[in-house]
């Protein structure tokens, strides 16, 4: 993947350093989550997908190697926020070093709740690396069963 001709076109490029450029940025980019960059800040983002029905709207985050309790799912003034965060303490402890790695996992999406949807209704479920979060619609934003009319 080249997202920048990092050598000008005119340029002699060395094949080991533009291919281990090349390397470099398909290794980061092709990570779990898709890379973007949100207030001048580097951040990863789970993969969405959103569904509707006849009664709700699912949304799907996944997001596998987290358990339920990382998650934070709540509502505030139309706004439905999913937020996740696990931190990963090692530590290695020998004759003369002591070697210590954290890894930290942070995300949050905020989707804006459209007027259909029951706030009260909502339901999250955490399986096999899916978040599933169901929005019931509101009763009358479900459609009616067919009926025939009689004729006076």
């Amino acid at each position: 993947m080249n997202l920048i001709n990092f050598f000008p076109a005119n340029a002699r490029r060395p094949v080991a350093a533009g291919s281990t450029f090349d390397n470099m940025f398909n290794e980061f980019f092709n990570n779990d989550f898709p890379v973007s960059f949100r207030n001048g800040h580097l951040q990863k983002s789970p993969a969405v997908n959103i569904l509707e029905s006849d009664d709700s709207y699912r949304i799907e985050v996944a997001a596998p190697g987290l358990e339920k309790g990382d998650f934070v799912v709540k509502v505030e003034n139309d706004l439905l926020e999913i937020s996740a965060r696990k931190e990963a303490k090692q530590e290695e402890t020998g004759e003369k070093f002591t070697r210590r790695e954290f890894s930290y996992l942070e995300f949050k999406r905020n989707f804006h709740l459209p007027d259909t949807v029951d706030a009260n209704g909502i339901k999250a479920n955490y399986e096999n690396g899916v978040l599933k979060v169901v929005l019931e619609k509101k009763p009358e934003a479900k459609p009616l069963p067919a009926r025939q009319i009689e004729i006076a």
